[in-house]
């Protein structure tokens, strides 16, 4: 059986930069997991003593607090900075974009609707910024029965598939009059969905790597099983089950936007001792 990666996989730009600054600063506490990567996690708890908090309610004799790549609310923010403790920022710039188009448009009378979980943390900070009316949906809908201000901003969650996007953008511009559409979904999510659609048209089996509370992930595990029945979600290698492989002639495999190397390499080494 052949293995092959998808052509773009794993680690994007603002994970990598978040892992950096945690472990630049150490002896630090997030405030919420740093990233959707427990066993990534766990690495940046054993090595450079930084631990996760739930919220700034769970802060004590900490010296330094980092805030999460999916960013924080923006009244759990301005807290920290007056608290006095040492604030560092590790926010991906992917999702400090739009916290800063929600709070610009609400202030300048428009309606936010995101496209994205409310219970997503990214979400739940940048529908912080809103001064006024603010809908999240994942289907339009659930926009049917709302009634709009005649100007309305539309974002996304940042790993959000850019085809249902469109479709509540097209929505929209039959309800309303004027619509401020702002593509907010990051290129590494763009690229690593088309990387393992293209992977998962041709492979006869499909591992995903990730965590499984990772929004991104979750979407590159549902375009695989549409082109591929025998895909499976894994969080690491103690995962799999050798029978997945039987009389398979082709496993792609592709990662979450915040899994490292070393879980992708460990995942390849026991496939390959299958073989």
């Amino acid at each position: 059986m052949k293995i092959e990666l998808a052509s773009s996989y794993g680690f994007c730009f603002g994970v990598k930069r978040a892992i950096k600054i945690a472990e630049n600063a150490k002896d630090a506490a997030t405030i919420g997991p740093l990233i959707h990567n427990n066993e990534e996690i766990n690495r940046l708890r054993q090595n450079f003593n930084v631990k996760t908090l739930e919220g700034i309610d769970e802060l004590t004799d900490e010296k330094k607090a980092i805030i999460r790549t999916h960013g924080i609310t923006k009244s759990d923010l301005e807290q920290l900075n007056k608290s006095g403790i040492n604030v560092i920022d590790a926010t991906c710039p992917f999702v400090t974009k739009p916290q800063q188009i929600c709070e610009k448009m609400s202030n300048e009378g428009y309606d936010i609707v995101i496209f994205g979980d409310e219970n997503h943390p990214e979400i739940k900070g940048v529908k912080s910024y809103a001064k006024g009316n603010v809908y999240v949906v994942l289907e339009e809908d659930e926009l049917k029965n709302v009634k709009l201000n005649q100007r309305v901003a539309v974002i996304s969650q940042t790993t959000k598939k850019i085809e249902k996007f469109m479709q509540i953008v097209s929505f929209l511009m039959l309800k309303v009059k004027e619509v401020r559409v702002f593509n907010t979904i990051c290129n590494a999510t763009f690229e690593n969905q088309e990387a393992v659609d293209a992977l998962s048209k041709r492979a006869d089996v499909m591992i995903i790597i990730g965590g499984k509370n990772s929004s991104n992930t979750k979407q590159l595990y549902s375009i695989a099983k549409q082109n591929c029945t025998d895909s499976y979600l894994i969080e690491n290698e103690t995962e799999l089950n050798k029978i997945w492989f039987n009389n398979k002639d082709l496993c792609g495999i592709s990662a979450g936007a915040s899994t490292p190397d070393w879980i992708i390499q460990k995942v390849i080494d026991k496939i390959e001792n299958f073989n």
